[in-house]
């Protein structure tokens, strides 16, 4: 039987076969993701690929994109992204997702927008019946009056964590803060999402609504596709 690392893999492999030369591609982050920017790197080298513009959605992976040689542009320089590949930590049978749980919710939510095609790709531990069924919903809020913010997020029904890097907060890429967000059910993403954007403090949270256009899933069985 695969474990999960293949299936990731394997996954993140099978996305890449949706690249085409002289695209502007949006690069993921995340465990899953990084198979995919390793791929990519690779059939460059290999000559297989041509042309290709990548952006990243974290620091972390703009540096395991420069050690592959990937070349990197921004949404300043390209208005508009052909296709990008990223994971998720839920995905419901209508391919709403929730991301975040890395910590990069904000920029893979930009770009995911700014993308003709979103390709999100996982083992199938990931998929669920429900969003909120195993994964908190992450909220990334601003440090100044985070504990005003916290307080909002439990009127408003979640039980927040502040997510914690050793003894101190984690901090984004864009420096803020990210509370993780536990709901007893989530009956409609869609209402909860403008709930929780309204809230002053709060940046963006991690569910992903009608962003999503491709669902790669790997399994003990085999890969298949999944369309919105």
């Amino acid at each position: 039987m695969a474990s999960k690392e293949e299936l990731k893999k394997l996954a993140a492999y099978r996305a890449v076969d949706f690249v085409q030369n002289g695209m502007v591609i949006g690069l993921g982050s995340g465990s899953t993701a990084r198979f995919a920017t390793l791929r990519i790197g690779e059939k460059l080298r290999q000559g297989e690929l041509h042309n290709i513009l990548a952006i990243p959605t974290s620091e972390e992976t703009a540096h395991l994109a420069r050690e592959q040689g990937i070349p990197l542009t921004s949404l300043e320089e390209q208005a508009e992204i052909d296709l990008t590949i990223d994971g998720a930590d839920e995905v419901d049978p209508h391919l709403k997702v929730i991301k975040g749980l890395g910590g990069f919710l904000l920029r893979e939510k930009i770009v995911a927008a700014a993308s003709k095609q979103e390709i999100i790709v996982v083992d199938e531990s990931k998929l669920v019946p429900r969003l909120g069924s195993k994964a908190p919903v992450p909220v990334e809020v601003v440090p100044f009056g985070w504990k005003q913010t916290w307080r909002a997020l439990i009127a408003h029904g979640a039980s927040p964590q502040l997510r914690m890097s050793g003894q101190a907060p984690f901090i984004t890429d864009e420096g803020n803060y990210i509370v993780d967000c536990f709901f007893r059910e989530i009956r409609d993403p869609q209402e909860l999402s403008l709930t929780l954007n309204a809230i002053p403090g709060v940046v963006e949270n991690g569910l992903f609504l009608g962003l999503v256009d491709t669902v790669v899933v790997a399994s003990s069985t085999g890969v298949r596709i999944l369309e919105r």
